[in-house]
């Protein structure tokens, strides 16, 4: 087991509490992780992106797609099919019943669901709300120290 000391990460940030946790939760875990279904998460623009799960198999009616409190979960259960006509030489297709989360960051969102070619395609998005953009505040001058509510400068974007 791997132990961190995060003292520096609490002495230079605020509100940085959820990343520790986190980051406890990733190196205590001694339990192994599921490799099925097989996935990838690719980054398909600045703030895009876009998790595929090789799910064949499963019909899209097999498969739900879920989000819970910042946690996208993604779950398949084959319907019970009693045909006792075939009889399999080999059964090398797995169509066994999963749960895969993923934990999403904030202002992240899923925009999409797609299921062809045996391939179940989730599309996410970041959305940084307007409070978060970075934004330019301006300095005013010794002269205006006596101002009024009226006079106060807001704050602008900066794109």
């Amino acid at each position: 087991m791997r132990n961190f000391d995060l003292a520096p990460l609490y002495r230079a940030t605020v509100g940085f509490d959820q990343i520790a946790g986190l980051m406890d939760r990733v190196f205590t875990s001694d339990l192994p992780q599921p490799t099925y279904p097989p996935y990838n998460i690719e980054k398909t623009a600045e703030n895009a992106y876009r998790i595929s799960l090789a799910v064949a198999g499963f019909a899209a009616d097999d498969l739900t797609v879920e989000v819970k409190e910042n946690a996208l979960v993604v779950a398949a259960r084959k319907a019970d099919e009693a045909d006792e006509s075939r009889t399999y030489l080999h059964r090398g297709i797995a169509t066994r019943a999963f749960e895969r989360r993923f934990t999403l960051a904030d202002h992240v969102r899923v925009t999409g669901a797609t299921h062809a070619d045996g391939m179940l395609h989730i599309d996410l998005v970041r959305e940084i709300p307007e409070v978060l953009k970075p934004r330019r505040i301006q300095i005013a001058s010794p002269a205006s120290t006596h101002q009024t509510d009226k006079d106060v400068v807001e704050a602008q974007a900066v794109n």
